[in-house]
């Protein structure tokens, strides 16, 4: 695959070289300020599992339990 977008590249090795590299920071923009932020309220990674504090199952660092 990337020998075909090298070949399909208009100009010498330069050029091709410098539309290559504007090409992965293009795609590397769009996934980081685009993509990314669309999905990662869906990834599993967001649900904390521990809860602390009064609410939660952990005692406060600190506090003596039962007063």
């Amino acid at each position: 695959m990337y020998g075909l977008i090298w070949r399909i590249m208009p100009g010498p090795w330069i050029s091709k070289l410098i539309m290559t590299i504007g090409l992965i920071v293009g795609v590397a923009g769009l996934l980081w300020f685009v993509v990314f932020p669309e999905i990662s309220p869906h990834m599993p990674f967001n649900d904390g599992a521990i809860n602390s504090g009064p609410e939660g199952g952990a005692p406060v660092p600190g506090e003596v339990p039962g007063e």
